[in-house]
């Protein structure tokens, strides 16, 4: 929905000198958005015709003072809490929490436990990139086909998370130490019919997508965002590798079991929107990947480190942040430990939806009004972390 601020702005035509026309700008709000679409989320853009010339983002209406709840209350008691950061990667949010205050207490997690996060981290990176190409899709105008295809493949996945977590989307399944239900051989079998047959969704899904005529001409050099800017704004994510920056934290970080898989980061060279779209394709192929490697070579043994008691769960003193390269970038969370040990006494998250968003006015900058809205479903937003 596009409407105008204030009616006094109008759009109007008047005589210029030796008869040329002048224009006066004309600034509308496009959204609040319902939150089906990305969000709760507005964007006050000034417009020179059709061309933006001023864009500012305008968020806070889903704030649920994320960070303040969880400084009063248990460390395991915030788990079900990172679920709804970003509630379509309910696992990886827990996986980075649960990183951090495993760095924090000095807790080794068992190997068999590593492989199984990486396994949902991996499945929920899939889910992630096949719904972001819908939606980008959605966006451009192509109602029904590509988003339909995606959420096909997400349901196979949510089925899987169900199956062992008992919840779809809010899964609440990692632990301190490990993870809180083993995978059976049933749940293997099903992770490993998903990753076998992943790739012919990929190909159909290219055919489809990829050199489509309509595709290339409404993203091809729109939305750009240089190498520089990207590394300048703490960019991360596909957004950054899209533009060229070799970043990605399960490379540089090698948490859990990461530095045993072979696989590479794909990396644009322009930076637009289809870049964009085509750098979550290849991610996907490289997930699958990591995925059949880790399906593989998964070893027998605990799910969750024995010596780790669950109940009454102490930290001792210090700080210390956990990061990890979650489907929109990396996701981090800085905790302080103080007092009794019981309860964070300071909580922060590093969302990379929040990051990624900062830099929406330099996308934007001389685009058209409609080329806007593909710009921002390409950054790939959830409002619950950039409002947490």
């Amino acid at each position: 929905m596009i409407q105008s601020l204030t009616e006094e702005k109008s759009y109007t035509l008047t005589p210029g000198p030796e008869g040329t026309i002048e224009t006066q700008t004309l600034e509308v709000s496009i959204g609040p958005q319902h939150p089906s679409t990305h969000g709760v989320f507005r964007m006050d853009v000034v417009l020179d015709g059709e061309t933006v010339v001023k864009l500012k983002p305008v968020m806070g209406y889903l704030h649920r003072n994320h960070e303040q709840l969880a400084e009063k209350m248990a460390w395991l008691g915030s788990m079900p809490y990172t679920d709804r950061l970003d509630y379509f990667n309910s696992m990886t949010n827990n996986w980075a929490y649960a990183l951090s205050v495993e760095k924090l207490a000095g807790i080794k997690v068992p190997e068999r436990a590593e492989y199984i996060r990486v396994i949902v981290a991996e499945l929920t990176r899939l889910q992630n990139h096949a719904s972001a190409i819908g939606f980008l899709l959605q966006d451009l105008g192509a109602w029904g086909t590509p988003l339909l295809y995606a959420f096909r493949e997400r349901e196979k996945i949510l089925d899987l998370f169900e199956a062992v977590s008992g919840s779809r989307m809010m899964c609440n399944y990692m632990r301190f130490g490990g993870v809180r239900v083993d995978f059976d051989d049933k749940t293997l079998a099903a992770a490993r019919e998903i990753t076998t047959r992943f790739p012919k969704f990929l190909d159909e899904f290219e055919k489809l997508l990829t050199e489509n005529e309509v595709l290339l001409a409404r993203c091809q050099k729109i939305g750009i965002l240089p190498r520089e800017l990207a590394i300048n704004s703490s960019i991360t994510g596909p957004m950054a590798r899209a533009s060229g920056v070799e970043y990605d934290v399960r490379k540089v970080d090698k948490y859990g079991v990461y530095g045993r898989f072979d696989f590479r980061i794909p990396l644009g060279d322009v930076g637009d929107v289809y870049d964009r779209y085509y750098i979550r394709v290849l991610e996907m192929r490289e997930s699958v990947k990591i995925l059949e490697q880790a399906l593989h070579n998964i070893p027998q043994g605990p799910h969750i480190a024995p010596e780790v008691k669950l109940r009454n769960f102490k930290i001792p003193n210090g700080d210390g942040y956990g990061r990890i390269e979650a489907p929109k970038g990396e996701l981090g969370f800085y905790l302080v430990s103080a007092g009794d040990g019981k309860q964070p006494h300071r909580y922060h998250v590093r969302p990379p939806s929040f990051i990624n968003l900062t830099i929406l006015e330099d996308m934007c900058l001389g685009q058209k009004v409609a080329d806007v809205i593909i710009i921002l479903g390409s950054v790939d937003i959830v409002l619950g972390e950039v409002d947490r």
